[in-house]
């Protein structure tokens, strides 16, 4: 009855092993599903690579910083120029202002000595006392004379004319002045002088002088003349004087080319214009260039500012200490830093330099950085697919030299893996057939017990000898499956050191993820900043355009002043002349002007191309990512996979356990059996009872070796797919 209990207690184990072995999981079926997954991914374009985008950031990069420095020392040595322009200009203006203001003196002390000359004023007194016509007709020839005395030997002055204040008396002139009573007391000239009280007014010019009939401009000074006895205010005295002579003094002042000097009075409109010749109708029009009306900066300084016809110019002005006007002084800004345009151009020379260089230095990037890579990632593909010979040959000492080797220990790792369990495999294989064929002897011996009950007295002794062989295959079988306990660990360390590759591998795709996006808001940045460079280029063809209709402007004068000249016939060759030169100058300006739009036109189509390729770079850019984050999956993947494996090791490890067990349990049953076989003449009955029972359990055992046979077939054809050479 210990036997029967022994023998029913082995075949519950052998059908619950059977039952955990129809849970396990299919291998094939696992490793089909990863491949499959594999084989979906998706090869990235070449054209969308992390090299390409390195490249166009180093070559944006340096090219920027290039222009950014010549830009920067143009607009600096702009700058230095238009200092050391004003600081000359400042100090010619100021010498020119001394020579005026001596003259103005000059006028002035002649103005004094004709109101202290005693014969004019006793004649003014005898004009105001005369009884008579003839008196007051000698006392006004008389007058004339005296001040004919003091214009006579001086060309500049035009004439001198005195006015009485009141009354319609006649004005006593001398030179060519021609002032009339009536028109000098209608004037705000005049009020403006009897305001000054007896102190010199000096007035602003007149196109045609202050007697409206004068060939050429004047501009005139006049005074109060006052008794020097009983201190009343009768008369005017003004000295008309050529506002050429102004002119005359300036003419030795140079400023450079295109510059002008110009007077402007207090009120702000212009006394002495750029070229009272050629544009006499300037005279006394607002000036261009406005002015501080209160502080230091009244009396003298610069600005920068534009001149009548939209030129940016650099004005210096200073205040005459006798008279309340300016002298002013304007370069056209052009001028002085065409000179600094050679920086500009050598800006330009070295930016093309330096996009060679970034060209080169991009190529290199993508050699040492997108090549590796895309060997790597072909390297993957292939290793994914089942060749685990695949190594790669890239011998570098950065972060991709060291993804290469990791690859390589990856690899040599899996490698490894598949030949142990490919071993261990075909172990298992040789000991299922092994077991199959002792389960298989083992159920012909039990159907043999059960025919030959009636003999099991007469075959004790052959009945114990073919226990003892039993016995000695277990063993055997016992051996075995300690072997493959053994390399079924060995799978399993193997499989956590690939599985920790692949962990490090998902490890470096993270930062070179972070790493492109890093990349991509530089790119983002650089799009914005050029589109903002291409709205100043179409400002600059705005300007350009106006600047152009200014021309054929000029053009237009030049030809109308040629017109008159002609018709002036010979008077008018000078002016000819001078409307030559402007037609010269106005074909030069618009010749500059077509060459800067030629250029603003390059640049914008540049710009217009840089565009373009920064919009176009954006979306590959954005795969790249994409692909780069798909590669990290793969990683994530492969590591999932392997802690699979890992899963299935352990089961297969269980299963192992389980059937040592069963093979310790067959152990003991085969000892039972020589105890039985010692003791069959005595226990006869008992096991012919058994014999039906340990026909059941053999046919059990013969199934679990089929079973495991199964099992050890399919995993070598699952390891079969993966090459090692």
């Amino acid at each position: 009855m210990k036997l029967k209990l022994k023998l029913n207690s082995k075949k519950e184990n052998l059908k619950t092993q059977s039952e955990g072995e129809k849970r396990t999981p299919n291998v094939k079926e696992l490793y089909n599903s990863s491949l499959n997954g594999i084989k979906n991914v998706k090869m990235t374009n070449p054209i969308k690579s992390v090299g390409l985008m390195l490249f166009l950031i180093i070559f944006s990069a340096i090219l920027v910083c290039v222009l950014v420095v010549g830009l920067f020392s143009y607009s600096t040595s702009k700058s230095i120029i238009k200092n050391k322009v004003a600081d000359s200009t400042a100090v010619a203006i100021q010498q020119s202002t001394g020579k005026l203001d001596l003259m103005f003196k000059n006028y002035e002390a002649l103005s004094m000595q004709i109101l202290l000359d005693k014969t004019v004023q006793d004649n003014l007194d005898l004009m105001d006392k005369a009884k008579d016509d003839y008196e007051k007709f000698d006392s006004m020839k008389k007058l004339g004379d005296s001040l004919q005395s003091y214009v006579l030997g001086n060309s500049s002055i035009v004439g001198a004319a005195i006015i009485p204040i009141e009354g319609s008396a006649s004005s006593v002139t001398t030179g060519s002045s021609s002032i009339t009573t009536e028109v000098a007391q209608k004037s705000d000239w005049m009020k403006k002088v009897e305001d000054g009280g007896g102190r010199l007014v000096w007035l602003p010019s007149e196109l045609k002088g202050y007697s409206g009939s004068a060939p050429e401009a004047t501009f005139a000074m006049g005074r109060v003349m006052k008794n020097t006895i009983t201190n009343e205010a009768k008369f005017v005295m003004v000295i008309e004087i050529y506002l050429k002579e102004l002119s005359k003094e300036l003419q030795d002042v140079k400023l450079g080319e295109d510059s002008s000097i110009t007077i402007v009075d207090s009120a702000g409109n212009l006394v002495l214009p750029s070229k009272p010749s050629s544009k006499p109708e300037e005279i006394g029009k607002p000036s261009p260039i406005a002015f501080p009306k209160e502080g230091k900066a009244a009396e003298s300084g610069s600005k920068t500012t534009t001149d009548e016809n939209g030129n940016e110019v650099l004005a210096v002005y200073n205040k005459f200490d006798n008279v309340d006007w300016k002298l002013v002084g304007s370069v056209p800004v052009a001028e002085l830093v065409k000179d600094a345009g050679q920086i500009l151009n050598t800006t330009w020379i070295i930016a093309g330099i330096a996009a060679l260089l970034a060209i080169g230095i991009g190529m290199l990037v993508i050699w040492m950085v997108a090549i590796p890579l895309v060997r790597l990632r072909n390297l993957m593909n292939e290793g994914a697919l089942g060749n685990l010979s695949v190594r790669s040959t890239i011998n570098k000492k950065d972060e991709i030299g060291q993804l290469a080797q990791s690859f390589n220990q990856m690899m040599t790792q899996i490698t490894l893996l598949v030949n142990q369990t490919n071993q261990s495999a075909q172990d298992v294989l040789a000991t299922a057939g092994e077991l199959s064929d002792a389960s298989k002897k083992t159920a012909i011996s039990a159907r043999e017990i059960a025919v030959a009950t009636e003999e099991i007295a007469n075959g004790a002794s052959s009945l114990a000898t073919e226990a003892e062989k039993g016995n000695d295959l277990t063993a055997e079988i016992g051996e075995q499956m300690q072997q493959v306990m053994t390399a079924n660990q060995e799978m399993g360390v193997a499989a956590s050191d690939v599985e920790s590759a692949s962990r490090q591998g998902t490890t470096y795709m993270n930062s070179l993820i972070e790493k492109t996006g890093m990349t991509e808001e530089m790119t983002r940045s650089m799009v914005e900043k050029v589109d903002r460079l291409k709205e100043s280029t179409r400002s600059i063809r705005k300007i350009l355009d106006v600047l152009n209709n200014m021309t054929k402007q000029t053009n237009i004068l030049s030809l109308n002043a040629t017109i008159e000249a002609a018709r002036a016939g010979a008077a008018g060759k000078g002016f000819m002349v001078v409307a030559d030169e402007i037609r010269k100058l106005a074909d030069q300006s618009r010749q500059s002007i077509d060459v800067v739009g030629q250029i603003t036109e390059t640049i914008q189509k540049e710009i217009d191309e840089t565009v373009n390729v920064l919009s176009t770079a954006y979306p590959i850019f954005q795969e790249q990512i994409q692909s780069v984050k798909e590669a990290n999956q793969i990683f994530l993947t492969v590591q999932g996979q392997m802690g699979d494996f890992v899963g299935r090791l352990d089961s297969v490890t269980e299963s192992i356990s389980k059937l040592e067990r069963s093979q310790v349990v067959l152990s003991e049953a085969m000892s039972n059996v020589s105890a039985v076989a010692e003791e069959s003449s005595a226990t006869s009955e008992e096991v012919a009872s058994l014999s039906t029972e340990q026909n059941s359990i053999s046919e059990g055992l013969v199934r679990l070796s089929d079973k495991l046979e199964t099992v050890s077939t399919g995993l070598k054809e699952t390891l079969s797919r993966f090459r090692t050479e």
